[in-house]
């Protein structure tokens, strides 16, 4: 691959500086110290994502009340309350879920009941989408609300198909991959974030380094890093920088801390060309692409967040 690939090698090592300083970033906040947590002014100034995507707050939430909530679930219910989740990406669409219907289950989902009290937050203004990433919002199903297709896409899955039982006899991420996005109004992207997130909980245990996909923003950084692709796939670069994150940070003298034993992912990877390229926008501006900006700007929050992994990848 190395023979093929032409490099921009300052922005490439801005890809292993941009790693290694973000995750100093969140050791040193989550150990107490006082900002700011790095000398990088663009750092200190914008919003970043953790190296690791399992550290980033909506993870974290999923985690720890979606899947590892203390309460034991039926593999149906857990597949239903990940998709449900993921599908708003938001926290207090999860929480008024919550409050109004419990425990919430595959049994207890009714699609006009959902709609109700969705609508009824909606029409008060309140947003009922997490705008990190903007999922599909085609009428797929015949209604005019967004949330009303995903609700028909969710009884669809889960009350018509039994996706659940496709899932669990699944051999592979890229085959439940497969399946998710045979569905309408799910993308190759929000099906690769979909998967992953099933993967945290303890319905599948596939191998992560298996297989990715690259979206949009991931796009661009590539782009910005490489001069030439030669004949390698953007999936082809993901796993090369996979494959030679321990060299490349040896080589640059950077010290970077690894979650426990657990090497920076495919979708790791996959995440850091995209905070590379809204680095990149402020640091080197003469590189362009459709985005100049970066969009919202870092504010520290009192909130303290206590980290939990899934138990399977024995992270103390």
């Amino acid at each position: 691959m190395e023979k093929t690939l032409i490099k921009r090698q300052e922005i490439y090592d801005m890809y292993w500086y941009f790693a290694y300083e973000r995750q100093e970033i969140f050791i040193k906040k989550n150990l107490g110290e006082k900002p700011p947590w790095t000398e990088d002014l663009i750092l200190q100034k914008y919003k970043f994502c953790n190296a690791y995507r399992i550290n980033d707050r909506v993870s974290q939430y999923l985690l720890k009340n979606v899947i590892y909530n203390g309460q034991k679930y039926r593999d149906c219910d857990m597949l239903f309350r990940i998709v449900l989740f993921k599908l708003f990406n938001k926290e207090t669409t999860w929480e008024i879920l919550e409050n109004k219907f419990g425990d919430i289950t595959l049994d207890k989902f009714d699609k006009q009941l959902f709609s109700k009290v969705l609508s009824e937050v909606k029409n008060r203004g309140i947003s009922i989408y997490n705008d990190a990433y903007i999922s599909c919002a085609n009428k797929a199903f015949g209604y005019t609300n967004k949330h009303d297709n995903h609700l028909a896409l969710l009884e669809k899955m889960f009350k018509v198909d039994r996706i659940d039982e496709k899932i669990k006899q699944a051999t592979s991420m890229k085959e439940v991959f497969d399946i998710l996005k045979s569905y309408p109004l799910i993308g190759n992207f929000l099906a690769y974030q979909l998967i992953t997130d099933i993967n945290y909980s303890e319905v599948t245990d596939f191998r992560e380094d298996e297989f990715c996909v690259v979206g949009p923003g991931s796009l661009r950084g590539i782009r910005k890093c490489f001069s030439s692709m030669g004949n390698n796939t953007y999936e082809d670069l993901i796993r090369y920088m996979y494959e030679h994150q321990e060299e490349e940070f040896k080589r640059l003298n950077l010290d970077f801390k690894y979650l426990g034993n657990r090497k920076l992912q495919l979708i790791d990877c996959q995440n850091l060309f995209c905070e590379l390229d809204k680095y990149l926008r402020e640091k080197v501006p003469e590189l362009k692409s459709n985005r100049s900006k970066i969009k919202k700007k870092y504010h520290q929050t009192k909130e303290q967040i206590e980290y939990i992994y899934p138990p399977k990848w024995k992270i103390k």
